[in-house]
């Protein structure tokens, strides 16, 4: 029987993007305090019900003036008394024709001025100001509603929660926000030779360091995390840790166990408990990478993806794949699933080319160029900490210096 043929990565990413169901039932939204928001995902759209500002302000530190009273300033200097004084959150009262008010940055602009010279432009003069600038009307001042208008939408949903986006709901007075609640992630991994930090090598073991890496990546997406940690590699025990994960939970990841030996335990199993949708990928490192879904007793299913073992292999995937699905059932709009590529130099030669789509580990160096890690095994973890991202090289592609590549910065990721 003729093996099917391996799906291309932008193949893979249409069936992952296209099956999650985003969490938008009205029971998974919960309201949080907008200063424990960061990393959330919006599940409603958000409207500013104010200005920003709210009024018109000052810049500078400097005088509040009539521009028509300063029409001399650039040819001497014109003198003016100094009515009052307006440090931020006062309000003051309206200017008088002829006359400056001392105003400090942030400061409302008093009822009849019309712009403000900085004090750098100023002498102060006892009671009186000279002022050295002939100001334009509206010179430093920020209008009320510059920055948003009441009304507008300030964060649609979907939006994945960053600082900024805190901080620009907080600008407009709201102290909580409607979130999705976080997706439901369970983790497992097989392989007999697995050990954990503290426990003793014995012959041939080696320690589970892909644990340590999906779960601080599922963190980082603001996962609700369940680690089954290693289960034995068995056909039966991978069954039940399948049967297990499925009830409570949106998806399971898994690695190791999905390729085709016979102590590869995951893929015939998740077959038995549910269905495999897509298996192997024509990508180099992460080949055997499989999608599919895990039934549950109750009734419904739970998505599954399995990763690689090797430890190169199973970061890549999880960023190529696994993340931008998670991304898509948290219910992020489709433009924010996409990490930022940018166009590099390429500082290295790479002469041979692979049939299979390549994510070269690289490193930006000190002009600005791209260097490439010696070392471009799989199971080479190194590789991923000393990098900066990876080279997107399509199919069928030698790089030759000076090329210009597609770089995907682990920042863009992470």
């Amino acid at each position: 029987m003729q093996k099917p043929p391996m799906l291309s990565v932008a193949e893979a990413l249409d069936v992952l993007l296209a099956a999650p169901r985003p969490l938008v039932d009205a029971a998974a939204t919960e309201l949080v305090p907008t200063l424990s928001a960061n990393g959330r995902i919006l599940a409603d759209a958000q409207v500013s019900r104010l200005n920003v500002p709210p009024a018109d302000n000052t810049q500078m530190d400097g005088y509040a003036v009539r521009a028509a009273d300063c029409a001399s300033g650039a040819a001497g200097g014109t003198r003016l008394p100094v009515s009052q004084r307006i440090p931020a959150g006062h309000v003051g009262a309206p200017l008088q024709a002829g006359t400056a008010a001392r105003i400090f940055t942030g400061a409302m602009i008093p009822e009849g001025a019309d712009a403000v010279v900085m004090q750098e432009m100023c002498e102060a003069d006892g009671d009186a100001v000279v002022i050295k600038h002939a100001p334009a009307a509206g010179e430093w001042v920020r209008r009320a509603g510059e920055d948003i208008r009441s009304g507008s939408v300030i964060l649609p949903a979907g939006t994945r929660l960053r600082p900024q986006h805190l901080g620009l709901a907080a600008s407009v007075g709201l102290e909580a926000l409607p979130v999705l609640r976080k997706l439901r992630v369970a983790m497992f991994f097989t392989g007999d030779e697995l050990a954990m930090p503290g426990q003793p090598l014995k012959p041939g073991a080696i320690y589970n360091s892909n644990r340590f890496v999906l779960r601080g990546l599922l963190e980082n997406l603001g996962c609700e995390i369940s680690d089954y940690g290693i289960v034995p590699d068995n056909r039966e025990a991978t069954r039940e840790a399948l049967r297990l994960a499925a009830q409570e939970h949106d998806l399971i990841l898994t690695s190791g166990g999905v390729s085709v030996g016979e102590e590869d335990h995951v893929k015939p199993a998740v077959e038995a408990e549910g269905r495999l949708n897509m298996w192997q990928i024509a990508m180099k490192p992460g080949k055997p990478l499989a999608f599919g879904e895990v039934r549950r007793a109750a009734g419904g299913t739970a998505f599954f993806i399995g990763l690689p073992g090797n430890p190169v292999s199973s970061f890549v995937t999880f960023l190529i794949f696994v993340r931008p699905f998670i991304l898509r059932q948290q219910g992020v709009a489709a433009s924010g699933l996409a990490p930022q590529a940018v166009t590099m130099r390429a500082d290295f030669d790479w002469p041979k080319a692979d049939r299979r789509q390549e994510f070269l580990r690289a490193k930006i160096n000190a002009d600005g160029g791209l260097d490439l890690f010696p070392q471009q095994g799989s199971g080479v973890l190194t590789s991923t900490v000393w990098g900066d991202g990876l080279v997107d090289n399509p199919a069928g592609k030698t790089i030759t210096k000076g090329d210009f590549l597609r770089f995907l910065p682990f920042s863009a990721f992470l």
